[in-house]
């Protein structure tokens, strides 16, 4: 049996998650893993020695070696060659999201959908959510599910993660515009203003059935991207169905 990879820690996640060469639509995509982005940052951004990164990662020089050789043939044959880079999951830790490293890798032929959970319920709050619950489908079908701690760190840090998670939709209660913009910038699908049992809204959700409310806010003190939504959510809209999906 193969050694489980040890999880390299990251300071933050990227601001930027894809490039794509000029005058470029179709193109071969290159998966740029949290890892690699992170020993790029610190090696030729932050001008740290090979010990120091490896140091700041908790984890060997050899593995830095390892892994800023595979980075940075990645980067290169991306110049040359006209390819897309997408910045994605991996074998990672960050201190804002500790159980990030628990996180299940999402297959190729798999949709990942997360709820805000509190409870088995959907969470009204998602810049304060404590926990998402991580489904993965196939097929239409949920294949398997999990749950995870996420300290309620603020809209920022949990929209990262979601993006590095590789989730296409989220189910939430109430959010903040800030946190709507953010997960709009990592190109994750929204429902809001969901109320009821979590899978069974995610249940709902697949058949096409999801019952949402896309103006809901959650208005208190909406923040930068380091301060999660308050209290006082609310309903502004009418409700919406959601259509069915299927994977892709």
């Amino acid at each position: 049996m193969a050694r489980p990879k040890r999880c390299r820690r990251i300071c933050g996640y990227p601001d930027y998650w894809s490039f794509i060469p000029e005058g470029t639509e179709a193109c071969e995509t290159i998966l740029f893993k949290l890892d690699e982005y992170e020993v790029i940052r610190l090696i030729d951004y932050q001008k740290m020695t090979q010990e120091q990164c490896a140091a700041a990662m908790g984890v060997s020089r050899a593995t830095v070696t390892s892994i800023y050789e595979s980075a940075r043939y990645k980067l290169a044959d991306a110049m040359v060659n006209g390819k897309r880079i997408r910045l994605t999951g991996g074998a990672y830790r960050i201190d804002s999201i500790p159980a990030s490293a628990k996180l299940n890798e999402k297959g190729e032929d798999i949709m990942r959908i997360a709820v805000t959970y509190e409870n088995g319920m959907v969470g009204q709050h998602f810049g304060r959510t404590e926990q998402f619950k991580i489904y993965d489908v196939e097929d239409g079908q949920i294949k398997s599910s999990q749950i995870i701690d996420t300290n309620g760190t603020g809209h920022g840090a949990l929209a990262g993660f979601l993006r590095a998670a590789e989730v296409e939709t989220l189910i939430c209660g109430g959010i903040g515009m800030g946190a709507r913009n953010t997960l709009q910038e990592v190109g994750i699908e929204l429902l809001p203003g969901t109320v009821g049992e979590a899978d069974q809204m995610v249940t709902d959700y697949l058949a096409g059935k999801l019952v949402y409310d896309p103006d809901t806010a959650c208005h208190h003190h909406d923040h930068d991207h380091g301060h999660g939504e308050g209290h006082g959510c609310h309903s502004e809209g009418h409700g919406g169905h959601c259509g069915s999906h299927g994977c892709h």
